[in-house]
């Protein structure tokens, strides 16, 4: 087994809350709820997302200020429209794995992590646009 299959199971055991929320919205219709727990998760999966790039000495500074550019406008989204709110995490997300993929580990990292890590972002970049629909539906 190596080093990274603890993170790889992780990995894919943290877009469960992702695929709950897509299937309660798909089983009892769309729900301001259901919308905003998923936000929250996204936020919070984000913010971890983007912290885990901020590697004290092991980056260069413009790598660093990307990482802390991500998010800054949190605070500015939560009075944005929930679709917009959606757009911006699933462009951020990724973001966060282009700077990964461009970090001068990612070349250490195993391949069935990088695959993972691709999985996962187009993923929960898709999940991003199915909520876009539903709020949009609530919008109408």
């Amino acid at each position: 087994m190596h080093p990274y299959f603890n993170h790889i199971q992780l990995g894919y055991f943290g877009f469960i809350p992702f695929l709950a929320c897509i299937a309660w919205t798909l089983m009892a219709g769309a729900s301001s709820d259901v919308l905003h727990a998923f936000q929250f998760y996204s936020l919070g999966i984000l913010a971890f997302m983007a912290g885990s790039l901020w590697r004290a000495g092991e980056q260069t500074y413009k790598q660093a200020i990307l990482a802390v550019i991500v998010v800054i406008p949190y605070p500015l989204l939560s009075i944005a429209a929930p679709q917009w709110l959606l757009l911006y995490l699933a462009i951020a997300y990724w973001l966060v794995y282009f700077i990964e993929r461009n970090s001068a580990r990612w070349g250490d990292y195993h391949k069935d992590y990088q695959k993972m890590r691709t999985v996962l972002t187009s993923l929960v970049f898709v999940s991003h646009l199915f909520m876009i629909a539903q709020a949009l539906e609530l919008n109408t």
